[in-house]
């Protein structure tokens, strides 16, 4: 039987004929455009609309597995010195958009809104630097929703005037749709603040912070 007809009745076996239906079905589902709810991924390989979840997916090992689509990415900078008010005190960084599909600033602005559910990686970089020739102390971490992830600070520290430090995670999250990011910073010392660096006649600025988002999947 070809796969490129409806299979025509067989004469005195409706269970042959039956049979016969469903291979055809299976062998021309991807012709189809959306995935019903009984939908069965039978074959590898079939690429339907999920109507429910409102996105591609496609057959693989007798599952239906979402299809990501280039939306959901973000990259951001800050390009002057950061300073923080106080000591010891916690304040959220708000970057400069470079790239935005699917994650937007909210409100205040350094809210990063995910507009899709998923997992999520998220590579962070800042450029710490001091004044003082005493120990300064500088902690980064991740708040989502307005309450800070446990187990993920960055705790460094720099112990020289003028010393300069970039230092960098990357880390997978899990979003749910509406959720918001906010990249979190302290320092222990006035001394101590975020650094960008202005251009040479040989190397272009460094930011003072950078921050990347990529979504892997749903």
């Amino acid at each position: 039987m070809s796969g490129g007809y409806t299979p025509p009745p067989v004469t005195g076996d409706l269970q042959i004929w039956a049979q016969n239906i469903v291979s055809y079905l299976q062998r021309t589902a991807s012709r189809l455009s959306f995935k019903r709810g009984d939908a069965r991924a039978v074959e590898n390989g079939i690429i339907l609309w999920d109507e429910v979840n409102e996105y591609p997916v496609v057959s693989k090992n007798g599952e239906w597995r979402q299809v990501v689509l280039e939306d959901g990415r973000y990259s951001g900078g800050i390009t002057a010195n950061v300073t923080a008010a106080a000591i010891n005190t916690a304040y959220p960084l708000t970057y400069t958009t470079v790239i935005a599909d699917g994650i937007t600033q909210g409100t205040p602005a350094s809210r990063l809104v995910f507009e899709e559910a998923g997992e999520y990686m998220i590579s962070f970089s800042a450029q710490i630097s001091s004044t003082s020739g005493s120990t300064v102390n500088f902690w980064f971490w991740p708040r989502v929703n307005g309450v800070d992830v446990t187990g993920s600070t960055m705790k460094n520290a720099l112990h020289q005037n003028g010393a300069v430090l970039v230092v960098s995670r990357s880390a997978i999250f899990e979003f749910a749709a509406g959720d918001y990011l906010e990249p979190m910073w302290a320092v222990d010392s006035a001394s101590g603040f975020l650094s960008a660096s202005a251009a040479t006649a040989f190397a272009p600025a460094a930011p003072a912070s950078t921050i990347a988002i990529t979504r892997l999947h749903g």
